[in-house]
């Protein structure tokens, strides 16, 4: 990857968009490109943090596992976002695992790179705390779902999620490609891969949506709505 697209994808993210195109420029030249196949482990939760990742295609699941070894995903991600952030300002462990879903290739910036741009540029300090912001908020929801709204409920409001971030719409429908298995999703709401099997089906059953494989065609987003106390 040259340097002028390696400083375009870092321009389209959230957390490095309000940078000089020049101070860009000399990121592009310190990053790092990664490759990884399908199901490859970026990193591990509880190991050490020492670099921000930037996808550049491909898919990630960002997830963490209990003692027990069941897995909760977090959020699913790609291009162009970014991920890595809580462990490289605090210096501490990785607080999570991530994952390729798919082939996958990510920029990578160390954490001396960042801290020495912090220093100098206001701008990134105050993109990097909207960030941290956004994950604490996140996370917070996620916790108030699983208290406050049951299985359904909680699957309706993932889908209303994932159709707003990827969805597109088709006529009278939104065409959702999920990307990912029902294991995953199951993981993302707190439940069981059959569970979940049975709400889907349950909700095609009253024409909420219809199943297509790996696509979901949602067809009442009113219904979900409210099934999601939203």
């Amino acid at each position: 990857m040259s340097t002028e697209t390696a400083a375009g994808l870092l321009g389209a993210t959230d957390l490095f968009k309000d940078l000089d195109p020049l101070v860009l420029e000399q990121l592009g030249r310190s990053v790092t490109i990664r490759n990884y196949r399908r199901g490859h482990l970026i990193f591990s939760q509880g190991e050490p943090g020492d670099s921000l990742f930037v996808i550049a295609e491909g898919l990630v699941k960002v997830f963490v596992t209990s003692e027990e070894g069941e897995d909760m995903v977090l959020v699913t991600l790609h291009s162009p976002e970014t991920f890595g952030e809580l462990a490289l300002i605090d210096g501490g462990l990785r607080s999570a695992s991530a994952e390729a879903l798919e082939p996958t290739s990510a920029l990578t910036l160390s954490r001396s790179t960042l801290i020495e741009l912090l220093q100098s540029h206001p701008a990134l300090a105050q993109a990097l705390l909207a960030s941290l912001g956004g994950l604490v908020r996140r996370l917070t929801e996620q916790a108030a779902d699983l208290v406050f709204l049951d299985l359904h409920g909680r699957v309706a409001k993932l889908l209303l999620s994932l159709a707003e971030e990827r969805g597109r719409r088709e006529e009278q429908e939104v065409l959702l490609d999920l990307q990912v298995t029902q294991g995953d999703l199951a993981a993302m709401v707190g439940g069981s891969r059959q569970s979940v099997n049975h709400i889907l089906q349950a909700f095609q059953r009253r024409g909420y949506l219809e199943i297509k494989g790996r696509r979901i065609a949602l067809k009442d987003l009113r219904a979900l709505a409210k099934r999601a106390g939203l």
